[in-house]
């Protein structure tokens, strides 16, 4: 699964780990998430975020 980076704050999303703390659990891809998510550091949208390598 793909990683995805906050092009905000650089917070990278690691479907590896999930964001436990917003009730993503580990494994869960990043199309996965709810469209209302935002970025746990800064509160940037979830269309802010760019797949990463």
């Amino acid at each position: 699964m793909k990683k995805y980076k906050c092009a905000v704050c650089n917070y990278i999303y690691d479907p590896e780990t999930g964001d436990p703390d917003s009730g993503i659990e580990p494994g869960t891809a990043f199309e996965d998430i709810a469209d209302d998510w935002s970025c746990p550091i800064c509160g940037a949208t979830k269309s802010q975020f760019e797949p990463i390598d």
